[in-house]
C-alpha cells in the first residue's frame, strides 16, 4: 500500500493517493548553454534522457514527500558496499527499494526475505537504469511474513520432533566411490558441483538424479528424486544442491515432505542450497549442511590429489618396510641355520630314539608286573567271595529264621494260656457283681425322659417311667411320691 503520509506515526494506515492537483510537468531549458539540453527544434524543446529523469525525480520527491509502506521483503541482496537492495511486494504489485549503509547500520533487526516490514522513505528514480524505486530511510518489523512464518513453524515442529538432532544424522564416508547429485540438470549448481568434483576428486563416479528445484512442482519432484536414490542404493553420498534465490525460489526446500524424504534416506545427504546466508529446512534435516553447492561437493569428497600423494607415500613406506622385514628375516634364518648346524641335530635324534627305546622297555616290564599283581589280587578276592557266597548266607539265614519262629510260636501259646487262666476267674467275679446279676435277683432300673432315677425328688406325680428288669422293660406311671422322713 503506497501513499503520501504527512506526520503519520508508524503503524497507522497511510493515505492513498498523491497531493491534490499535482500534475507531472516538464521544465523548459533556461539557457542554451545547458549541456543537458539539446538545441531547440521546430516542435519545441527536446530533453536529454538524464534531464528528463532528473525533472521526474524532482517532481516525485516534491510531490509525495515521505511515504510509509507496509509489505513483504523479496529478492534481498547485500553487496560488499553494505547497502541493502530488495523489493517490497504484496499480493498484486511490487516496488524496488534501496537502503543505504548509513541508514541500515542502525537497524534493530536482521531483515530477511519473506519478512513483513514497515518502511519509511522517499520515492525516486535510479537514473542509470530508469528504475522507479523507494529510498528507504527507516525499517521496522511488521510481523513475520507468510513464508517466513511458515518456515519458523515448520522449523519449530521438526526441532521438537528431534529431526535436527545430531545423534540421528549419518556419518559421511571418508572415500566415497559414487556421488549422487539431486538438482536441476540445467542449473548452475550442477555445473559448479561437476567442476569441483573434476578438480578435486576425479576418481569418483557421479550419478545425476534430475529434478525441478523451483516452482509448485519442485517439492514433489525433489522427493521423488531423493526416494529414487534411496531405493537404488547405488551411491555412497547424496548431494542436494541448488543455486541462490529469494525465499520463494527456495521454498521447495522448506517443504515437510522433502524433509521426511531426507530423514528416511539410508544414504548420507549433504545439502547445499542457495548462498551462505540462506537456511532451509532441508539444510537442517540433512546429515551435513554446506553453504553453497560447490562447498557441498568439497565437503562430501576427499582431496583426490592428496589421496594420490598419500597413496604414493604409503606405497613407498610399505615397500621399504617389506625390504627391511626381508633383510631381518634373512638374517634370522642364517643365524638359526648356523645354530642348527652347530648342534648337529642328527645326533640329538639318535639320542632321543635310544631314550625312547629304553622307556618303551621299562614301560613293557611295568605293565607285565602290574598285570601279575592284578591277577593275584583277583584270585584272592574270588576266594573271599566264594566264602561269602549269597546262596550260602541265605541258607544259613533261613535255617536260623526257622528256629526263631518255632521259639516265638511256643512263647505266644504259653503266654495266651496264662492270660486265659487269669481271665476266667475275673470274668466270673465280674458277672457276680454286674448289673445284670443284680437285676436277675429281682431289682429294676427306673428311667425317666431326663435319665436314670436315683432319688424320689427326680420324679413327680404323673411322670412316665420305664422299669428295666433282667428280661425286659416295663412302662409305668407315677401316681404319688413319698419321701422318707
Amino acid at each position: 500500500m503506497l501513499g503520501r503520509m504527512k506526520n503519520t506515526a508508524p503503524g497507522e494506515r497511510p493515505l492513498r493517493g498523491s497531493r491534490p492537483g499535482l500534475k507531472p510537468t516538464l521544465s523548459r531549458a533556461t539557457s542554451s548553454s545547458d549541456p543537458n539540453q539539446a538545441d531547440s527544434s521546430p516542435g519545441g524543446k527536446v530533453f536529454t534522457v538524464a534531464r528528463l529523469l532528473q525533472d521526474v525525480q524532482q517532481h516525485l520527491e516534491g510531490g509525495f514527500g515521505t511515504v510509509w509502506l507496509q509489505a513483504e521483503i523479496s529478492n534481498l541482496s547485500r553487496p560488499g558496499s553494505g547497502h541493502l537492495y530488495f523489493s517490497l511486494k504484496d499480493s498484486r504489485a511490487q516496488i524496488r527499494c534501496a537502503m543505504f549503509r548509513g541508514r541500515n547500520q542502525h537497524l534493530a533487526f536482521e531483515p530477511r526475505a519473506g519478512d513483513a516490514v514497515l518502511v519509511r522513505g522517499a520515492l525516486g528514480l535510479y537514473a542509470a537504469r530508469g528504475d522507479f524505486q523507494l529510498i528507504v530511510e527507516h525499517m521496522e518489523p511488521a510481523g513475520a511474513g507468510r513464508l517466513q512464518a511458515a518456515f519458523e513453524q515448520t522449523k519449530r515442529e521438526l526441532a521438537e520432533a528431534g529431526w535436527f538432532d545430531t545423534a540421528s544424522k549419518l556419518a559421511l564416508p571418508a572415500v566415497p566411490q559414487t556421488i549422487g547429485v539431486v538438482t536441476s540438470p540445467t542449473g548452475a549448481a550442477l555445473r559448479d558441483v561437476l567442476q569441483v568434483l573434476a578438480r578435486r576428486y576425479p576418481q569418483g563416479k557421479v550419478i545425476l538424479y534430475p529434478s525441478m528445484t523451483q516452482g509448485a512442482q519442485a517439492a514433489p519432484a525433489l522427493v521423488q528424486a531423493v526416494g529414487h536414490a534411496a531405493r537404488r542404493r547405488e551411491v555412497d553420498v547424496l548431494l542436494l544442491v541448488r543455486g541462490g534465490g529469494s525465499i520463494e525460489d527456495l521454498w521447495a526446500f522448506n517443504e515437510r515432505s522433502l524433509a521426511a524424504a531426507i530423514r528416511e534416506c539410508p544414504v548420507p545427504v549433504v545439502s547445499g542450497v542457495g548462498h551462505e546466508v540462506d537456511i532451509t529446512i532441508a539444510d537442517l534435516v540433512a546429515d551435513l549442511r554446506a553453504p553453497t553447492p560447490s562447498a557441498a561437493a568439497e565437503l562430501a569428497t576427499p582431496d583426490g590429489h592428496a589421496l594420490a600423494t598419500q597413496a604414493i607415500r604409503l606405497d613407498k613406506a610399505l615397500t621399504a618396510a617389506m625390504h627391511r622385514s626381508l633383510r631381518i628375516a634373512r638374517g634370522n634364518y642364517a643365524s638359526v641355520e648356523q645354530r642348527l648346524t652347530a648342534r648337529r641335530p642328527e645326533r640329538l635324534l639318535d639320542a632321543r630314539a635310544q631314550r625312547i627305546d629304553e622307556l618303551n622297555l621299562r614301560l613293557t616290564r611295568a605293565l607285565l608286573e602290574r598285570q601279575r599283581r592284578a591277577t593275584a589280587a583277583l584270585s584272592n578276592l574270588q576266594v573271599r567271595l566264594d566264602a561269602r557266597a549269597p546262596g550260602r548266607l541265605l541258607a544259613d539265614a533261613q535255617q536260623s529264621h526257622g528256629h526263631v519262629r518255632q521259639r516265638l510260636e511256643a512263647a505266644i501259646h504259653a503266654r495266651l494260656s496264662a492270660y486265659q487262666a487269669r481271665l476266667e476267674p475275673a470274668s466270673r467275679a465280674l458277672q457276680a457283681v454286674g448289673p445284670m446279676a443284680v437285676l436277675a435277683r429281682g431289682y429294676a432300673v427306673l428311667r425317666s425322659e431326663s435319665g436314670v432315677v436315683t432319688r424320689v425328688g427326680d420324679v413327680s406325680p404323673g411322670t412316665v417311667l420305664t422299669a428295666t428288669l433282667a428280661d425286659g422293660d416295663i412302662a409305668t406311671h407315677v401316681d404319688s411320691v413319698t419321701e422318707k422322713a
